[in-house]
């Protein structure tokens, strides 16, 4: 086997192996690792994907071959064009070995920008979930969240409706990345970032590269800050207020992802509302003094009675319990 018909064979593996379901996290590396190998591995992909669309295209567009639904379609056309896909990137790969170095760059250009189908999305109370994209991106929902995605041939977009995202975007040249929250777009200018959305408040962490926060209005670019790693940035009407931290305060705030909430000197009130997020029993926190302790720590966010135990063992306060609330007080 030659060296194109090699990365053909390992295109259409990919592509597959995709459309069959998620690719598990160790999966996803050795993908990504495999796309950024070299220009040839991606331009075998991109014609792999791009003629891939084109088939679902044409069957809902006009006559059927063979005449196939749901998931009989899918089925066949696993196992149809897994020697065509082979096939159709040799002459690509081939013949654009020599030009390598100038595939940087490279969109196909005989992909279509059709709008691409939207998908929602959702969860529940305490819940997380994992969704990957199939540009490679994933994102990671908080409690209480919605996301809708659109990931087309020249444009990926994510609308945060409600809620908190985490994300690590794939880089694709020539194919934006963009969140919208509200009245503010996010532009992915680096790989790894959150996103979290309270009403019309935003707030952006970025753990690593940079991203790009546009205030619009009616469409129109009002105006834009750059976030880079190790910053956060809290967005609310015409204000855009960007905090210096470090690294590793950013990983405090996506300390959810792993089932915990950190905290640094951070008022009682705020935290109980951090558990309230999480959790069906909700904290109360009953008189003005308490307002004013801050505490600093890390706890599991599905816990919070046990969190409560400890505010009576180290403060002395009191606890009322029902099954719906715990009411702290002095």
């Amino acid at each position: 086997m030659s060296r194109a018909e090699h990365i053909g064979q390992q295109a259409a593996e990919w592509l597959i192996a995709q459309e069959d379901g998620l690719l598990s996290p160790a999966e996803q590396a050795r993908f990504d690792a495999w796309f950024a190998a070299s220009e040839g591995n991606k331009a075998a992909y991109w014609r792999l994907e791009a003629a891939w669309r084109e088939a679902d295209r044409i069957r809902a567009l006009g006559p059927r071959v063979p005449m196939l639904d749901g998931n009989r379609w899918q089925a066949w056309r696993r196992r149809a064009w897994r020697p065509l896909a082979v096939a159709a990137s040799i002459a690509l790969v081939a013949g654009l070995w020599a030009a390598a170095p100038q595939l940087a760059d490279y969109v196909p250009a005989f992909i279509e920008d059709e709008p691409a189908p939207q998908q929602a999305f959702a969860t529940s109370l305490g819940m997380k979930k994992q969704i990957g994209l199939q540009d490679g991106s994933r994102i990671q929902l908080n409690t209480l969240s919605v996301v809708r995605t659109q990931i087309g041939a020249k444009r990926r977009e994510v609308w945060l409706d409600k809620g908190e995202a985490f994300f690590e975007v794939s880089h694709r040249q020539g194919r934006p990345f963009i969140v919208h929250a509200g009245d503010r777009q996010i532009t992915v200018l680096g790989t790894k970032f959150s996103v979290r959305r309270d009403g019309e408040k935003v707030i952006v962490s970025v753990l690593e590269g940079r991203v790009r926060v546009d205030e619009l209005k009616d469409s129109r670019l009002l105006r834009s800050s750059v976030i880079v790693g190790g910053n956060i940035a809290m967005a609310q009407g015409a204000a855009t207020l960007v905090t210096v931290r470090s690294e590793e305060k950013v990983q405090d705030t996506l300390s959810w992802r792993t089932g915990m909430l950190t905290f640094d000197q951070t008022p009682l009130p705020a935290i109980a509302a951090e558990f309230n997020r999480y959790n069906a029993r909700k904290i109360v926190i009953d008189g003005e003094s308490l307002e004013n302790v801050r505490i600093s720590g890390t706890f599991p966010s599905g816990q919070p009675d046990a969190f409560a135990r400890l505010l009576r063992n180290a403060y002395g306060f009191s606890l009322d319990e029902t099954a719906d609330e715990i009411r702290v007080s002095e």
